[in-house]
């Protein structure tokens, strides 16, 4: 896609701060970091997001994820990692290009995960259960 950010970056046309580069997968230092060292892993070949990769780009991209994790918790002497992936807009993701977060953790780094807890309701829990099973592509 001629016009997404990240495939510009992925094509030098942006300026970034790489940190790893193979043949399907490109990461850089977030410009907006949560903490120092938050990282960004993206496929070159453009997708939306999870919900519109294929499974060989799935399983490449999560590889460079692995990898990328261990450098940011031992190059930035973190206590923790996030490992963050939003999918459309109401989940958090600003842009449409797959992506992966990787976020060094400290203790009292003023960081949240979760702030909120939504309990299920007598029985609701196997119904929720059960309309997932559906839709899974086995």
């Amino acid at each position: 896609m001629n016009d997404c950010l990240f495939c510009k970056i992925i094509r030098g046309e942006i300026p970034s701060t790489m940190v790893y580069e193979d043949e399907n997968s490109f990461a850089f230092l977030s410009i907006s970091p949560n903490n120092h060292g938050h990282t960004l892993v993206v496929p070159k070949k453009h997708c939306r997001n999870m919900l519109d990769m294929d499974e060989g780009t799935a399983v490449s991209l999560v590889r460079a994820v692995r990898k990328i994790c261990k450098g940011v918790y031992e190059g930035t002497r973190a206590e923790g990692v996030n490992i963050i992936q939003n999918n459309e807009a109401p989940a958090g993701q600003a842009v449409f290009h797959a992506h992966f977060h990787i976020i060094p953790r400290f203790t009292d780094d003023g960081l949240h995960n979760w702030d909120k807890d939504v309990p299920y309701k007598d029985n609701e829990a196997a119904t929720v259960a059960g309309n997932i099973i559906l839709k899974i592509d086995k």
